[in-house]
């Protein structure tokens, strides 16, 4: 097995891409600097081990234990992602179908253009991004281990829905068509979706659409292919993708996001490593993670749990070692910007010789409420780095369209190719020790667009920025640097995630070497500790203050820059495991200073957040200086009076938490004006700090004048002073129906503890999520209509009140490593089941309000004394 490719802050403004000036084009600049276009990587194999089964038949033992967690054992790694596949179906059939229908292309076909004809739009992006064609063309290179797992998972899907009567399955896909059994190659064109999340699926809402010639909106029209249907109708597809492509600020921000520690032995109570796995990441739709354990005698045993559809679990535990991951700061594509040869749009130049433009026509179904859908096709443009783009939609109009300036533009995707996906975690779940485990990256695996945590039972402890960041030479970084200091709108390009690199000459081209032009191990950010490391987010950069990573790419993040304020909070309570803070919470580790388990689970939900220790002392003083004043008209009495007495925390029975929310949603914005210590890099945790003393305990103190504005949203909602947060925040689940119907609640509300991780600065990171469908699908969710400023506080419209939690802390585990083996105790925060009818649909929910957590199990002996149900499953390869 070779784990090599085979192909190629919070409260501050951001910086956005809508505003870039057409003029960044006239600085593309000829190199200049002497360049370093090394690379390297192993080509190690290991032991292929126990691949498939050897009489033909695929063969499961399927325990469930607590909470409905399937404990698989099986003979062969295929059988065992057999009776994964299995699993998940039985738990989650409807959304792995739906991303099946999205991976094919085939959501217009059978729901129609969508809203805003997003079905189309996104139908042909996928076929000019190459999601199936792409998977058809790369399965036959995957290694022996990820066609096992790869078949394995898909043959356990496909028993589900073949022996489950379609009038059986849940609400949301009964009876439906597109509920079928599926080939190998669209579970693979699946993940290529999922390695692409944070580049490619960024341009299928509209940029990709767009890029032709000239832009013109009436070629970008797909049309019908026969003659009979030309009177067909279509709806403006030109003017909804150039408003769906245009609506994106920010190219670095992907809506996801986690906390992780790796502790080492020096910090923990047996000695030995210790890990906090915190995802913060939806609870709707495809990005829902799934726990499961799994046994291949002597070759995989392994808990944890991974995105729908992985037939391998992403963030797991061994007998010996334990990682979780964060969204990383790295990019993972680039734009270039072509130099087209005069006169003709569909060639460039490039090293002073010309290149063509390609052209593909690709078509797809749409379903027109006619008795059978309609094709249509359209016509999609290739460089040689990847689809064209329309860098004008994509920055609204500061880029030019292509040809308006001599100019077009294209990208290259670091995750084009996911064959690797598979084999990259098996790898680390088959790691015994630190230098394996490391193995993995050396050999040029990568974990597409995360960060990996780690700790052992050696008490090591290490972070690797493991994402697939691209490969530029020195020579490029340097122009690039260059270009930023130069240019405010390269600058503002570039820090609004678009990394424009010049297409007219090879400097710019990413550094193949061993690693298919992806970093290669020895350049990526890592550390290896025996305290502690660390990542929430922020970049790598911040690790452990104690040793400063410095010297890397600017493609992987920013050094000497701003952390946010969960990675501010889980640093003061690393390098302070012993001290409360304020308020006055247990000490993260106890009194004596060394993490357990235990303690790691309760450091997630001890509902500590950055800006209420930061700021809430000198809100109080500003409150008993104004009185009973009124400030912008409000009288802020009844409601400073809660804030003297709130415990700072965002637990269920705190009262006045909601309260500094909307305060600190306000005073956020102000922060560039009135803190008056600057950020400094020496000191990353404590500043920016001091709020500003003008007009202090005054009608005009900025802090008094965001409580102001925060009570009358409260005010507005009839949402009383000593509510408790448990009374306005909450988990409530909806949909019941396909895509295309009203969606309704599926349970009463529960009681959600925790905070926003970017407004309240929450280490228990949730928030309030306002799209209208599950995420990364189309089935319909009741969603709340929000107040500015608020954390995403409810206006009262359509049935929703208060704070409607749909995303943040999910699998969570706390985990130490002993003398007996691992113990890990956590759950998933929205339970195993997306299944109303399930009794695994909400019964982790409940356990999460309560702060109930559940022991995971590793050891067969625990897993034997606590199942509640088993089955064989077996089926013919």
């Amino acid at each position: 097995m070779k784990y090599k490719y085979k192909t190629a802050q919070d409260g501050r403004q951001r910086p956005t891409v809508r505003l870039l000036a057409a003029a960044i084009g006239t600085i593309m600049l000829a190199g200049c600097f002497d360049g370093d276009s090394d690379s390297s990587g192993d080509n190690n194999t290991v032991d292929k081990g126990p691949l498939l089964p050897s009489n033909g038949q695929y063969q499961a033992d399927i325990r469930r234990t607590t909470n409905g967690v399937p404990h698989i054992r099986a003979n062969d790694l295929a059988s065992a992602a057999f009776g994964h596949g299995y699993v998940q179906a039985q738990d989650n059939v409807c959304l792995l179908a739906e991303a099946v229908v999205k991976a094919r292309s085939e959501r217009a076909k059978y729901f129609g253009p969508g809203p805003d004809n997003i079905n189309i739009i996104n139908d042909f992006s996928f076929k000019a991004q190459k999601i199936l064609s792409g998977a058809e063309a790369e399965y036959p290179t995957l290694s022996d281990e990820s066609k096992a797992m790869v078949e394995g998972f898909t043959a356990g899907y496909n028993k589900y829905v073949s022996e489950t009567d379609p009038s059986d399955l849940p609400a949301e896909c009964r009876d439906q068509p597109w509920v079928k059994e599926i080939a190998p190659t669209d579970l693979l064109a699946h993940y290529r979706i999922v390695g692409q999340y944070a580049s490619g699926a960024l341009f299928s809402t509209g940029a990709v659409f767009l890029a032709i010639p000239g832009e013109d909106p009436a070629a970008a029209q797909p049309t019908p292919v026969m003659a009979a249907k030309s009177d067909m109708a279509l709806p403006d597809v030109s003017a909804s993708a150039r408003t769906l492509a245009s609506s994106r600020d920010n190219y670095q921000e992907t809506g996801l996001a986690s906390n992780a520690w790796g502790v080492g032995g020096d910090l923990t109570e047996q000695g030995r490593g210790a890990l906090l796995a915190n995802p913060h990441f939806p609870y709707t739709g495809h990005r829902r993670l799934y726990q499961v354990q799994m046994t291949v005698p002597d070759y995989l045993h392994i808990n944890g749990a991974g995105l729908l559809g992985t037939a391998l679990p992403l963030i797991n535990f061994n007998d010996r070692l334990a990682w979780s991951h964060t969204v990383s700061t790295s990019r993972r594509f680039t734009m270039y910007e072509l130099t087209l040869k005069p006169g003709d749009n569909l060639t460039y130049i490039k090293d002073g010789e010309e290149k063509p433009i390609t052209s593909e026509t690709f078509q797809i179904e749409v379903n027109t409420g006619g008795p059978n859908p309609v094709t249509v096709e359209r016509t999609f443009y290739f460089s040689e780095y990847g689809p064209m783009l329309s860098a004008n939609a994509v920055t609204s109009g500061g880029l030019p369209k292509w040809g308006e300036a001599g100019t077009a533009y294209t990208y290259r995707d670091a995750n084009e190719n996911t064959s690797g996906l598979l084999d990259t975690w098996l790898g680390m779940s088959r790691a015994n020790n630190l230098n394996e485990f490391q193995d993995v990256f050396r050999n040029c695996g990568t974990t597409l667009w995360v960060n990996s945590t780690y700790a052992d039972a050696d008490g090591n402890a290490f972070y690797i920025d493991s994402s697939s960041a691209p490969h530029l030479s020195e020579e490029a970084l340097g122009v690039i640097e260059f270009k930023r200091g130069l240019s405010p709108e390269y600058n503002q390009l570039f820090d609004g995630g678009l990394t424009l690199l010049d297409g007219s000459t090879s400097r710019d081209d990413w550094v193949e070497g061993e690693c298919a032009g992806l970093t290669p191990y020895e350049k990526k950010p890592k550390l290896v500790r025996s305290d502690w490391v660390q990542n929430s987010n922020s970049s790598y950069w911040s690790t452990n203050p104690a040793a400063f990573l410095t010297g890397y790419s600017p493609l992987y993040g920013a050094e000497e820059a701003e952390i946010n304020p969960r990675t501010r909070l889980g640093i003061k309570m690393l390098q302070n495991p012993a001290d409360p803070g304020f308020p006055d919470a247990p000490a993260p580790a106890g009194q004596d200073g060394k993490f357990s388990a235990q303690e790691l689970i309760s450091v997630i939900w001890n509902n500590r957040a950055w800006y209420a220790e930061a700021f809430l002392p000198e809100l109080r003083e500003r409150c008993t200086m104004i009185g009973a004043t009124p400030v912008n008209g409000v009288d802020l009495t009844p409601w400073c009076g809660p804030l003297q007495t709130w415990d700072g925390l965002y637990d269920l029975d705190s009262v006045g938490a909601h309260i500094f929310r909307v305060f600190i949603g306000n005073y956020r914005n102000q922060f560039d004006t009135d803190l008056t210590v600057a950020f400094d890099p020496a000191n990353p945790v404590y500043t920016p700090a001091g709020p500003s003393a003008a007009g202090k305990g005054t009608a005009n103190d900025a802090m008094l004048q965001a409580l102001a504005t925060g009570v009358q949203a409260l005010e507005a909602q009839g949402i009383a002073p000593d509510a408790q947060l448990g009374e306005v925040q909450y988990y409530r689940p909806s949909g019941d129906v396909p895509p295309g119907g009203t969606p309704v609640f599926q349970s009463q509300p529960i009681p959600w503890h925790g905070g926003d991780g970017s407004v309240d600065g929450a280490f228990n990171a949730i928030g309030v999520v306002t799209d209208n469908v599950a995420e990364d699908t189309i089935f319909p969710r009741i969603a709340p209509s929000t107040i500015a400023n608020t954390a995403g506080l409810s206006d009262g419209s359509g049935g929703v009140d208060g704070w409607l939690i749909a995303r943040g802390t999910s699998w969570h585990f706390g985990l130490e490593f002993t003398d007996n083996g691992p113990q890990a105790y956590g759950l998933v925060s929205y339970a195993q089941s997306t299944d109303r009818m399930s009794e695994f649909f909400t019964d982790q929910a409940e356990r999460y309000s309560n702060k109930d957590f559940r022991k995971l199990y590793l050891d067969e002996s625990e897993i034997e004394a606590n199942v509640i149900s088993r089955m064989e499953v077996s089926g013919t390869r």
